[in-house]
């Protein structure tokens, strides 16, 4: 049989998650909380599936759950949407940005990614039958040359994928950054997919720029959003998607085909959460940069240069003053030697990159991290 995705192995998340099994070690490769889900959350869930709510939502998702995520826009954007048209919740936020590509690209289409991307943007373009045309980034910056981009662009490019704050780098999107992405889609009547699944964990008083702050962007997007990462429930595989109507109702055609619904208890556990307990999302930011800064201030002796991390739940080390082994290798030498699962930047690229740097995820217990960083600094 010929594959539709030949080049598609084992993720890096998985093997990398199997050798922190096999030696035991410190896992700080996938990106998971170590922590529980608030108890609110698992007591609704609890009370949800005892009283029976087991069954079958309606395809776009509860109505209360669309109201409160409206509320939500407008209380942390500033923009008011029309939820029950506009508000589409999906079994994961993977499960969004997958729909939103097959949405919209058809044979032919080119898409703009951005390199080191998430893993999951290429094969779903690939499925639609487009092509991802890659933009690489680097090292220590990771910034954006939007003239580059300009040059891309051709008859074919059909969007831009674009993900703040951005996993893996830990950067954000300033507002010059939108300010051109935002040129480039109303001159070539591109659509956008923004994938924002840590929008509430941003650092240093540091807004998320949504493209939900801006009407015309928003006109021609996908906004996609993630309440595991939110809520510390990854495992449930919840999120969302906000578009407006006349892209929702494209998105709502193949979703049905794909999951149809979510997880009912869930959604309802979910809607109580963000009603009696909205606060937890204002607090997601100063929660994680207090595990952020423990972990920076804890590497301060080590030999490793740690780059900025200005969200998500994610920190980048330079490791070239330690060895010269590729990042793959120096990877598998961490886990198998040092007891820290880690993840090389260059498997988010489709081309490699010989930055030599690796990934750690602290949205771990203090005390992990702390053990973690004492074994790093003896390198």
């Amino acid at each position: 049989m010929q594959s539709k995705l030949p080049i598609v192995a084992t993720s890096i998340f998985s093997k990398m998650t199997g050798l922190a099994n096999q030696y035991a070690a410190i896992n700080l490769s996938q990106g998971f909380p170590e922590f529980d889900t608030p108890e609110l959350l698992k007591s609704k869930l609890a009370y949800y599936s005892s009283e029976g709510f087991n069954q079958y939502s309606p395809s776009v998702g509860i109505k209360p759950l669309q109201l409160q995520i409206g509320e939500l826009v407008k209380r942390r954007y500033h923009t008011k949407i029309d939820a029950e048209q506009m508000v589409t919740i999906t079994s994961g936020a993977t499960e969004a940005l997958f729909v939103a590509i097959q949405a919209i690209i058809h044979p032919g289409d080119e898409v703009i990614v951005f390199d080191p991307a998430y893993d999951s943007y290429q094969p779903a373009i690939e499925l639609a039958g487009g092509k991802a045309v890659h933009v690489a980034t680097h090292a220590p910056d990771y910034a954006i040359n939007w003239s580059q981009v300009h040059q891309l662009m051709s008859e074919k490019t059909r969007a831009i994928v674009i993900n703040t704050p951005h996993n893996p780098s830990a950067k954000t999107l300033k507002l010059a950054d939108l300010t051109q992405l935002k040129k480039l889609v109303m001159q070539y009547e591109l659509y956008l997919i923004s994938d924002e699944v840590y929008e509430h964990i941003t650092f240093d008083n540091q807004p998320h720029l949504s493209v939900l702050r801006d009407p015309e962007l928003l006109s021609r997007s996908f906004v996609v959003s993630s309440f595991g990462k939110t809520f510390h429930c990854t495992g449930w595989k919840m999120g969302y998607c906000i578009a407006p109507t006349h892209l929702t109702d494209e998105f709502r055609k193949i979703h049905q085909y794909v999951t149809f619904s979510s997880f009912t208890p869930a959604q309802l556990a979910l809607t109580d959460m963000l009603a009696e307990q909205g606060q937890h999302v204002d607090e997601l930011a100063q929660f994680y940069q207090i595990k952020r800064d423990c972990l920076i201030d804890a590497l301060s002796t080590s030999r490793f240069r740690v780059l900025p991390s200005e969200g998500t739940y994610f920190l980048l080390l330079d490791y070239s003053e330690i060895s010269s082994l590729d990042d793959v290798a120096f990877c598998e030498y961490l886990v198998k030697e040092v007891g820290i699962a880690a993840i090389p930047l260059s498997v988010f690229y489709a081309q490699g990159s010989s930055d030599k740097v690796i990934r750690l995820c602290f949205a771990k217990k203090t005390a992990t991290l702390l053990i973690a960083a004492e074994k790093l600094c003896q390198l």
